[in-house]
């Protein structure tokens, strides 16, 4: 393989790897403003939240504790790790072909 085209491989596995973490990043931010009970009606703290629900959607309620807390610590931290794993898995491959 030329250099040239494991370059590009190189950075399309980066930019995937950025991505995932990025999209951790949110999912996190959320976790910890959701326990240290940020004001909801700061645009910065909806904003969060509501990318965060949307990356979400598919874990979201996906189990049901008693407690709030644990709803969202679950259900947004499975997903971080999901989007962690995967991202990088797939960033992996890409760095290798």
């Amino acid at each position: 393989m030329s250099t040239r085209n494991r370059n590009g491989a190189n950075q399309a596995g980066t930019v995937i790897a950025i991505v995932a973490d990025v999209m951790a990043l949110i999912l996190g931010l959320w976790i910890v403003m959701y326990l240290f009970d940020a004001n909801r009606g700061n645009s910065f703290v909806e904003f969060v939240h509501d990318t965060a629900r949307w990356l979400a959607g598919w874990s979201y309620d996906l189990f049901t504790f008693d407690e709030a807390w644990a709803r969202v610590v679950a259900g947004y931290g499975l997903a971080a790790v999901v989007y962690l794993f995967v991202g990088h898995a797939i960033a992996g491959r890409v760095h290798r072909h």
